[in-house]
């Protein structure tokens, strides 16, 4: 069962290592293809569960595998300390959740600002995620995995 501690720790870990997560996502033969993202913690837009999530380019691998997979892993980490957030995802981008009546360029926004982004020119960046292709993906915390406490 999920504890609101576990995204706290999450968050924590997320902000002492400048938002840096490891994305993995399952390949077809069951091998693992994994990738460092920037990421944070952030509810759903849609159902409000709570989750990581983070903005994926619309060509990278990544996205084409959690498209098929419907599930992915953030891990964060602060020097040995870690924590992983599994779950089913959700994605919102110009190629994908265009039927939730949710605004793409604002809910990109709001990822990029929750794993720990800024910019001088909104617009500039909301022409360069549309030319891009770009997609927030949502990790429903369906477990929160960690060695807290351990040492």
């Amino acid at each position: 069962m999920l504890h609101m501690a576990d995204l706290e720790l999450v968050n924590r870990l997320a902000a002492a290592d400048h938002h840096l997560a490891v994305f993995g996502v399952a390949r077809p033969d069951g091998s693992v293809h994994a990738s460092v993202v920037n990421a944070g913690v952030m509810d759903d837009p849609v159902d409000g569960s709570p989750g990581g999530a983070a903005v994926v380019g619309g060509g990278a691998r990544k996205l084409a595998l959690v498209r098929t997979a419907g599930r992915a892993t953030l891990v964060f980490k602060d020097g040995w300390e870690w924590a992983a957030v599994s779950g089913p995802v959700r994605l919102v981008g110009p190629d994908d959740g265009s039927d939730l009546g949710l605004d793409v360029p604002e809910t990109i926004r709001s990822v990029f600002r929750a794993a720990g982004g800024s910019h001088g020119d909104w617009a500039e960046f909301d022409r360069v995620m549309a030319e891009e292709r770009r997609c927030a993906v949502f990790v429903r915390a369906d477990s929160v995995s960690t060695n807290a406490g351990s040492g």
